[in-house]
């Protein structure tokens, strides 16, 4: 019976939501379409917890149901009741389709096209190789030249391929290290920890940044060049305090390590069109304020571009991580349920967050944060608290004088 646990319950809590009346929540002026939006919102929720299904089909059957059941153009008994007061207002049916094709899509969509171009043409191989020369030959220095090109990686390339790229080169240093050398586990660990912490610095870096990026608009906009001027000296930080623990924690025996990295810079008219691409692109990223093109404008450019010259053939079109723009546009559309319905707005202001001192919902949103992100994929997490904190963010005064929104989204984001 216990297998069949993760597939009955994330049917059920939400079927018994729906089938409630209104009165059962203690949410005053709660509509019918509200109370679908929760529904949805803990379907997501406990499918991305339990997983009975891929995360990445939790959010397409976000989506639908959302068309079915809150949409202009939903199942008609679904819509039986629209116009009243207690129904509420149903969402345009475009709008909900649009997630698929939104601006935080587009920009994740440039950042894979970077990354396939540069591990296709060992753009990314060959600047390790250029990097990590300085670092000479002792272990400790070793290890943070490599933490530190890892995460500048990790910063335009998923955390997993950058890991997995940074693995296969040290895999032979790793090798000789002797079967009881503690700095066998440092140099093991360095990699994936500095992976993590580099995909902070930037937009593109891991999906909670994108998703975080899609509620600081309007007056809160945060570009390119602004998120980076938060998130590296932030990335720096962690690094320093993680290469300092590994060294302490499991200091090398080894007094020397020699790094082969074979290879050179391709210098055919294809490689240089990357090499030219990615540093054009990530140049307009960072002076977007000076040439007037937001960042998903910009990241469309190396899309184009390699298309146009066969860089990125249909070939490697199907290596691209859809799952994971699926992911993504689930929790765009639900953040857009939650924010057009008024849900979000409802419940903050249901709880006086304005009686807590501001650290303490900071402090408290961070952990919360922190404790589900051990439970469930990031994104997963940042699909369901963005929405959430976003509302939290502009409607409590107190936060005013620490940033508002933008601090509460960014610590929520770093967190």
């Amino acid at each position: 019976m216990r297998q069949y646990i993760k597939y009955i319950v994330p049917i059920l809590i939400p079927l018994l939501v729906v089938l409630l009346p209104a009165e059962a929540f203690p949410v005053e002026g709660l509509t019918v379409i509200q109370q679908r939006v929760i529904a949805i919102f803990l379907l997501a929720a406990l499918c991305w917890v339990l997983e009975p299904i891929p995360i990445y089909a939790t959010s397409v059957v976000i989506i639908v149901l959302e068309l079915l059941l809150l949409s202009n153009k939903g199942f008609f008994l679904f819509q039986q009741g629209a116009g009243e007061p207690h129904f509420g207002e149903l969402l345009n049916y475009s709008d909900i389709m649009a997630t698929f094709a939104s601006p935080i899509i587009m920009l994740f969509l440039g950042g894979f096209f970077l990354a396939m171009a540069a591990t296709k043409y060992r753009l990314d191989v060959n600047l390790a190789r250029v990097l990590l020369k300085p670092f000479g030959t002792q272990p400790k220095y070793v290890m943070l030249g490599l933490m530190l090109i890892t995460a500048i990686f990790s910063m335009f390339m998923s955390n997993t391929a950058t890991t997995a790229m940074m693995l296969s080169i040290l895999a032979p240093v790793i090798a000789l290290f002797g079967a009881k050398d503690p700095g066998k586990i440092a140099f093991a660990l360095c990699i994936p920890v500095a992976a993590n912490i580099g995909g902070i610095g930037t937009p593109i870096g891991t999906p909670p940044n994108a998703i975080a990026l899609k509620y600081l608009s309007a007056e809160n906009m945060i570009t390119f060049g602004e998120w980076m001027f938060f998130g590296v000296p932030f990335v720096f930080i962690l690094l320093m305090f993680a290469w300092v623990l590994l060294n302490t924690l499991y200091p090398a025996d080894q007094q020397k390590i020699e790094l082969a990295i074979k290879g050179k810079f391709l210098k055919t008219p294809k490689a240089i069109t990357v090499y030219i691409t990615f540093g054009l692109t990530i140049l307009l990223w960072l002076m977007g304020s000076t040439h007037g093109m937001n960042s998903y404008t910009v990241a469309l450019i190396p899309v184009a571009i390699f298309s146009l010259t066969g860089i990125i053939n249909k070939e490697d079109l199907k290596k691209i991580s859809w799952d994971v723009l699926w992911l993504v546009s689930g929790g765009i559309a639900l953040g857009l349920a939650l924010d057009q319905t008024g849900l979000a707005r409802l419940m903050v202001h249901s709880i006086p967050f304005d009686d807590y001192s501001p650290y303490v919902v900071l402090i408290g949103s961070a952990v919360l944060c922190l404790l589900m992100a051990n439970f469930m994929s990031h994104t997963a997490t940042a699909n369901l608290l963005m929405p959430i904190m976003a509302a939290l963010g502009t409607s409590m005064t107190s936060l005013v004088p620490l940033g508002g929104e933008i601090t509460l989204i960014l610590v929520v984001t770093f967190a």
